[in-house]
């Protein structure tokens, strides 16, 4: 029962059965290699160490030779025969009484029986230097027989023999077990070599046509001897295929992470990286640290020079690390390791002493994932620090991955400061080139206390912003964000080391100001007040208030968002999502507040009409057309396009002289505003705009 338990159960993937022999053989030659530093004897018999594998398709068979310690009778029995006899009470005894189960993985053979997920009987021949060979056989039945083996003299070590089950030929192929031993053992200390076959050309003497030669000869007995003479000067040859079969080295690539890092060369990092991850340009940057405390590890940790396609793509894998115990491959889809946003980042992490559960497949202590994934993101932060000291390596990296780090600032509280020296945003002063938070309070000019940015499509749309007037005019710089991951970035990074984060299109917009320009803006309310109740009853619950604003130079007015509701942005990025909730705009719809500017003739000339007559049809249209082109030089959509479509052909109309044809459109306006056939209104229009 035990053994199938073992066998279907702590094993998910079959393959897997050749990483734990391996794995076994290594340890194997660790000891006689310990024991020859004690006493160079212990070696003698056989001085090399090695691992080979040996297919043989035409008998079925898959051979492990090792040239390790190997085992005597006593050995045989307490090691391999413990699950198959008396061992199997004291297993179940240890799990139960909760013992180190990695600790048992050789004590109980549970590594040397996965050889049971593919073969149907397995043959353990082994010579140790203080027993003779012996040969160990069993088929997994519950018995198993040792007997002394007199077949080809081992020196020393092991050699398991695994009689295939029939549907399990493909550990046979070359291919097959060369991609196995490249992704479970590469890095294991010792040569591990695979017999292989090869067709080869090879030059031979061709028979035919020496015959056909001496035939030749035969009729012209003169000319005999001179033919016999140049067919031993120049004999015939053709060229056939001969089958040559040798032992080929699998693990070329030596595990650098093992030597300290003033020992590797860049060249060998850049061999290493490609080996690793099969990119074909060099890594970007790389960090190679040891980590010692209450746990070890050593790590190797790549930035790539380009960010791959799918990096956010939900389904992908979500890290690119490869987790080894000494040296051998364990898992590399651990999401506990490395957090999303660094998922771009390639490498290994190794150590001497995780906590495996037994089949090696799964860490069974979050306590110790959490302390190496602390690390990795630590040292990655370091890593992103030392590459930002050259400016073009640093230009290449944040092109490739700075919505990462606005990624990892939107997700990671714990490093948000540390991330947010990271990034990087063009301004309203900074030209072609991309200024950092510290070096925009640097340049902050005497009295601003806060960091000023105003988010949007693109550059391009939010450099023309009539948000940035008023800042432009008093010199104060401001950061464009303009992708759509700042949104998220800028909601969780409220400030920078002590300023706030302030957004020039929403409320709480606090310019620094003097008292007559305090004194002027008060009486700048009280002189608009009735124009801004006329425009608010027009515009109804289209906005929430009308005020007079100090953000606008040039412009009439803007709509501004509420502190903590969506930018005009969010509501365009939210609108956008495919599979978006449409109850939420609801409540998250950005509140709108119009401000209007005091010195435009525009609002001056309908501070004038509202104060004549505030129910003049004229001046309804002008603010419906003038809250309209807000919303677009706002960063908004327009809901009925073609309202507004209408009230711009009806003002083209009227600015041509051409009467009030009926052209399409004066249908789509607000049933309260009807249209008037006077010219005079024409010419107010004209006047005004």
């Amino acid at each position: 029962q035990l053994m199938s338990l073992i066998i279907n159960t702590f094993y998910s993937n079959k393959e897997i059965f050749l990483r734990e022999l391996i794995s076994n053989a290594s340890d194997a030659i660790d000891k006689i290699r310990f024991e020859g530093l004690q006493n160079k004897e212990r070696l003698a018999a056989q001085p090399e160490l090695f691992i080979n594998i040996i297919p043989d398709p035409e008998n079925n068979t898959l051979t492990i030779r090792d040239s390790g310690v190997g085992m005597t009778k006593a050995d045989l029995i307490n090691n391999l025969g413990t699950i198959a006899k008396s061992g199997t009470k004291s297993f179940m005894e240890a799990i139960e009484a909760g013992a180190d189960i990695p600790s048992m993985i050789g004590q109980f053979g549970v590594g040397f029986y996965s050889a049971y997920l593919v073969a149907d009987q397995v043959t353990v021949i082994t010579k140790h230097n203080d027993d003779i060979q012996y040969r160990w056989e069993s088929a997994a039945g519950g018995s198993f027989t040792i007997t002394p083996d007199d077949s080809e003299d081992l020196g020393r070590g092991t050699k398991i023999i695994l009689q295939l089950k029939e549907d399990q030929s493909e550990y046979l192929e070359e291919r097959r077990i060369k991609d196995l031993i490249k992704k479970h053992s590469e890095f294991i200390a010792y040569p591990i070599s695979l017999w292989v076959t090869k067709e080869e050309d090879e030059e031979v003497e061709d028979d035919e046509a020496t015959t056909e030669e001496k035939k030749e000869e035969t009729e012209d007995g003169d000319a005999k001897i001179e033919e016999v003479e140049d067919e031993e000067k120049e004999k015939k040859t053709k060229t056939v295929k001969v089958k040559k079969s040798d032992f080929e080295l699998v693990n070329k690539n030596k595990p650098i992470w093992m030597r300290t890092p003033k020992d590797v060369t860049t060249e060998q990092y850049a061999e290493f990286y490609k080996s690793l991850t099969n990119d074909w340009e060099e890594h970007l940057a790389v960090k190679h640290f040891s980590f010692e405390g209450q746990l070890e590890f050593t790590a190797v940790l790549f930035v790539p020079k380009r960010a791959p396609f799918d990096m956010f793509e939900s389904k992908k894998k979500q890290n690119n690390i490869k987790l080894y115990v000494r040296r051998v491959f364990i898992m590399d889809n651990c999401e506990e390791l490395i957090p999303e946003w660094l998922s771009f980042i390639r490498g290994i992490v190794d150590s001497e002493d995780l906590p495996l559960n037994i089949s090696r497949e799964t860490l069974q202590q979050n306590r110790i994932l959490k302390v190496i994934r602390k690390n990795l993101i630590k040292k990655c932060i370091e890593l992103f620090n030392e590459i930002s000291e050259n400016k073009e390596d640093w230009k290449k990296f944040y092109e490739a991955f700075g919505k990462n780090i606005k990624f990892g600032i939107h997700e990671d509280s714990a490093n948000r400061e540390k991330l947010a020296e990271l990034i990087r945003y063009h301004s309203t002063k900074s030209g072609e080139e991309m200024v950092s938070l510290r070096e925009y309070i640097d340049n902050m000019k005497e009295g601003q206390k806060d960091i000023y940015f105003i988010t949007g499509e693109s550059k391009k749309a939010v450099e023309s912003s009539p948000f940035l007037e008023q800042l432009k005019q008093r010199g104060l710089e401001v950061l464009y964000m303009v992708e759509p991951i700042d949104e998220y970035c800028i909601q969780q990074l409220k400030e920078f080391d002590g300023h706030k984060l302030v957004s020039v299109t929403k409320e709480g917009l606090e310019l620094p100001e003097d008292e007559e320009e305090k004194a002027r803006r008060e009486q700048e309310k009280k002189d608009h007040e009735k124009l801004c109740e006329v425009v608010k009853s027009v515009l109804g619950d289209k906005v929430e208030k009308v005020l007079v604003g100090t953000r606008i130079v040039a412009s009439p007015c803007v709509l501004v968002t509420g502190e903590f509701g969506w930018s005009a942005n969010m509501e365009r990025i939210m609108k956008a999502q495919a599979l978006r909730d449409n109850s939420m705009p609801s409540f998250m719809n950005a509140k709108k507040s119009m401000e209007i500017n005091p010195k435009h003739p525009i609002i001056k000339e309908l501070k004038a009409k509202a104060e004549a007559d505030e129910n003049d049809k004229t001046l309804k249209d002008l603010i419906w057309l003038m809250f309209e082109t807000a919303l677009l030089t706002s960063g908004f959509s327009l809901e009925e396009p073609s309202s507004f479509a209408g009230r711009i052909y009806r003002m083209v109309q009227l600015g041509l002289g051409a009467g009030d044809a009926d052209i399409g459109g004066d249908d789509d306006m607000p049933p309260e505003l009807e249209d008037e056939d006077d010219d005079d209104e024409g010419s107010k229009m004209e006047e005004v705009d």
